[in-house]
Formats: structure tokens, sequence, C-alpha cells
């Protein structure tokens, strides 16, 4: 069975980890102790929709790109298959050939599957 919150956990450790950034830094950046921060990675605490705006604030990833994330791991687990498509708008955001805004950290998550 899917357990929501490792899946945020696990997708939330795999940014930090991308980045080279320990927990104290992420854990202190939003205002969460190193402890707690430290349980809702490992998928032992639900985070609540603040907690995980002030994570995803300090890491500099938005929410919705970890949500989509957690989501297509989510269909993979139920054998579901996931489009290969993105919105309309950060495709032509991104036809515009713009590199900074905020659909420029996506290059943040990797893809799963």
């Amino acid at each position: 069975m899917v357990v929501l919150r490792r899946e945020i956990g696990d997708v939330l450790r795999g940014a930090r980890q991308r980045q080279g950034r320990t927990l104290r830094e992420v854990s202190s950046a939003a205002r969460v102790s190193l402890g707690y921060l430290s349980e809702v990675e490992r998928g032992q605490k639900e985070a609540s929709s603040e907690l995980l705006g002030s994570i995803c604030d300090a890491l500099a990833v938005p929410l919705s790109l970890i949500l989509r994330e957690v989501s297509d791991r989510i269909a993979v687990a139920e054998g579901l298959t996931i489009p290969d498509t993105v919105p309309a708008d950060l495709a032509a955001y991104l036809g515009r050939g713009n590199q900074n805004g905020p659909w420029s950290r996506r290059a943040e998550l990797t893809p799963v599957g």
C-alpha cells in the first residue's frame, strides 16, 4: 500500500540531497526543528500544508512540483501510465526561451518511473 507521508518524505529528501544541503540547513531555513524535518522525510510524521510550504520555500522548490512528483510516484505504484505532457502555460513559457522565473526550478526534481 502507498503511504502518502512516505512518498512526500522521499521526494523532499531527494530534493534536499540533490541540492547538497543538510537537514540542519533546511530545517533552519524552514524554521522547523531538525528532528521534526527528519521525521517528515522518513515518512513518520504527516506535514501540514503550511509546513510543506515552509520546507519548499527553504528548498526553493515550488510546492506544486513536489506534489506533482509525489502524484507521479503514486501513479506508478498503482500501475498507471503517467502522461508525458506539460501544462500549456509551462510549454509556452519555456518555448520563449525563458530561463528565469517560476518554472525555471523544475530541473531540481527528477522524473520517477
